[in-house]
């Protein structure tokens, strides 16, 4: 018999191969504690057989299986790009099929890589394609994302929440007028804190897409297309706070434009800019971070702070950049105020800002606003250091006769100004002295004891005051006439205590300063009649004693006819002087009536008989109704008048 030969087949033989190769692995696979031998026996194994061999039958069938899946969502997303709509504007449903059909490749992808041999043969072909399609699909939520965010966006409208600086510019020309004063005192600062700019969320994308934004974000991330996910967002999120900005009227100006504007333009743009701050950073940015954390939160602390701080980073050094430009500016008094509104509304949101970018990414945003803070403080200092000397050193160009000087004026309101800005100036002024700022011993006495006569503000607005009384002084003596200096005096200093009485200005100088100053006008007021009618009134002279004066010795009808022609030159005079305040300009006639008329009057009760009726030309009464013409700003003239 011959030998019996068992035959074995190569199908055979690479099947039981490919059988013990799968128990040797799967029993590597399982040993939790494999040795550097076990390892290097899984390795070779996994490196020398072909994968149909260890994926064996059920194993080719599972890439049947896969492939089947990625030609079925392949066509899916496919299908939308050749479509011109967007997804997510076709319904709910549609948008549902293709981000299953995603996640489905994305669940092919990693079953794959968790095969021995991902790197050749059948599954590798499955993972190119697998990955192509994702890219594919990656692009289209990218586009997708981008018009949701820009269809869906809302805008929040600040219809409320205006606002109203405390005064217009207080400038000073020789047109600043007296009248202005109404529209000064008509002119109250706005709330700059009020309720309508606390903080509050609006929703600036819609809710009812939140869902759909996130589920992308979600199967983005899911294919490690987070940084495409965030790029797109950020660059949606960007153009819609650049869009807002337009509308709040923020021009994007470089620190080159707003230092080459003239101040009327800085000035508009500085009320925007403190207006637009505040809603930027207590509303629209609280409300951006918000998004970020509804969308971004699941993708960890770094990717939602980095992701913010891009978006809200350019309109902050927009803001930064104006402000820095306007601190490095000329420290002119007229700036002072606008300032005092950018130093005051940023020290009111520099705690939002520290709490919007309190992460690491945003240390660059605090620590700009902190140091800007600092520059508009000392821009204060300057500007209010400057508006001192301006009073101090102002030398009047030609003289003004009477009523109140428009630097009068324009120096009142400027310091009553001060009062909108009392808790901020007295924390800039606390230590003037190192500023040279410091007022001198003299603006204290008299000052009451209290907590407003006694703060910063207080003190340096009386020094103020001081000064403007010295330079009303040397004002008054570019007069030639001694009655228009104490006129003038009278008006000007009366003007300052009148304003100060009739406003919060009170609290600061006290009422015995105003006591002081009254007494001063007063006194002013009687110097006047005393240099006007002393020379009128010695004409009436009825003494007998022996004097050179020849008029002394004239007749009564000559004295009576020599105190009516004076009289009528102090009327064409002092009617074109000019008394702005009515009772002050009555209280005045009244004093001129009691010692001009009444002797007038008692010297014609005593000398009518040898005047003679005729040669009356005005009896007192008459000339009673002539002083209420005086002060009136209009210069008369009664010589060619007989009587009145």
């Amino acid at each position: 018999m011959g030998d019996c030969g068992f035959t074995i087949t190569n199908h055979e033989v690479q099947h039981h191969i490919a059988a013990a190769a799968q128990h040797i692995l799967m029993a590597l696979k399982a040993c939790r504690n494999l040795t550097d031998d076990n390892r290097k026996v899984l390795s070779d194994l996994n490196s020398y057989l072909p994968n149909e061999m260890i994926l064996g039958e059920s194993g080719g069938g599972m890439l049947m299986d896969m492939e089947e899946q990625i030609r079925h969502s392949e066509g899916i997303i496919m299908r939308w790009e050749s479509h011109e709509g967007m997804i997510w504007d076709s319904g709910l449903a549609q948008a549902s099929e293709y981000l299953n059909s995603v996640r489905e490749i994305q669940k092919i992808v990693v079953a794959i890589g968790g095969l021995p041999v991902p790197s050749g043969g059948k599954p590798r072909e499955l993972c190119l394609r697998a990955h192509c399609i994702l890219q594919i699909a990656m692009s289209k939520l990218e586009e997708e994302l981008i018009h949701i965010l820009i269809q869906h966006k809302q805008c929040y409208e600040p219809e409320y929440m205006s606002f109203r600086s405390c005064v217009e510019d207080v400038v000073y020309d020789e047109s600043f007028v007296s009248a202005e004063d109404e529209a000064m005192e008509s002119v109250s600062r706005g709330d700059n804190s009020g309720s309508s700019s606390e903080q509050c969320l609006v929703d600036l994308v819609r809710p009812e897409v939140i869902s759909a934004i996130k589920s992308i974000a979600d199967v983005m991330s899911a294919s490690k297309h987070d940084k495409e996910f965030c790029r797109a967002f950020v660059g949606a999120r960007k153009d819609a706070l650049d869009e807002y900005l337009v509308i709040l009227g923020m021009e994007q100006l470089t620190f080159e434009d707003a230092m080459k504007m003239d101040w009327k333009a800085l000035s508009c743009e500085i009320k925007k800019w403190v207006w637009a701050l505040r809603i930027i950073i207590r509303v629209y940015l609280r409300s951006e971070k918000w998004l970020c954390n509804q969308i971004l939160g699941e993708l960890g602390p770094v990717s939602l702070s980095c992701t913010f701080i891009e978006i809200a980073g350019a309109a902050m050094l927009l803001f930064l950049n104006f402000g820095e430009a306007v601190a490095m500016g000329p420290r002119q008094p007229e700036r002072l105020f606008r300032v005092l509104d950018m130093y005051e509304v940023l020290a009111d949101l520099l705690f939002d800002i520290d709490t919007l970018f309190i992460e690491d990414a945003g240390s660059f945003i605090r620590t700009e606003f902190h140091e800007l803070l600092a520059r508009l403080g000392n821009y204060v200092k300057g500007a209010f250091s400057e508006f001192r000397n301006c009073i101090a050193s102002d030398q009047p160009r030609k003289a003004f006769s009477s009523g109140v000087h428009p630097f009068t004026n324009y120096a009142m309101n400027y310091i009553k100004t001060f009062t909108a800005y009392r808790e901020t100036l007295d924390l800039l002024l606390r230590n003037p002295e190192e500023d040279g700022m410091d007022p001198s011993p003299e603006t204290e006495k008299g000052a009451e004891d209290s907590s407003y006569s006694s703060c910063p503000l207080a003190r340096h607005a009386r020094l103020l005051a001081s000064i403007l009384e010295a330079n009303l002084e040397n004002r008054s003596k570019l007069l030639k006439d001694e009655s228009l200096q104490h006129i003038f005096l009278m008006n000007n200093i009366h003007y300052m205590v009148k304003k100060i009485k009739d406003s919060d200005l009170r609290q600061y100088f006290g009422d015995e300063w105003i006591r002081k100053q009254i007494g001063t006008f007063q006194h002013h007021a009687t110097d006047y009649i005393r240099a006007t009618w002393s020379s009128a009134l010695s004409l009436l002279n009825d003494s007998r004693r022996l004097d050179l004066n020849p008029f002394n010795r004239s007749t009564p009808r000559d004295k009576c006819k020599n105190f009516v022609a004076a009289f009528e030159e102090v009327y064409k005079s002092q009617t074109g002087c000019l008394v702005p305040d009515p009772e002050l300009r009555e209280d005045l006639q009244i004093s001129t009536s009691q010692k001009v008329i009444q002797a007038y009057r008692s010297f014609l009760g005593k000398n009518s008989a040898q005047i003679g009726d005729k040669y009356i030309k005005y009896n007192a009464d008459d000339m009673e109704k002539l002083v209420l013409d005086f002060f009136s700003g209009s210069s008369r003239s009664l010589r060619s008048s007989r009587r009145r």
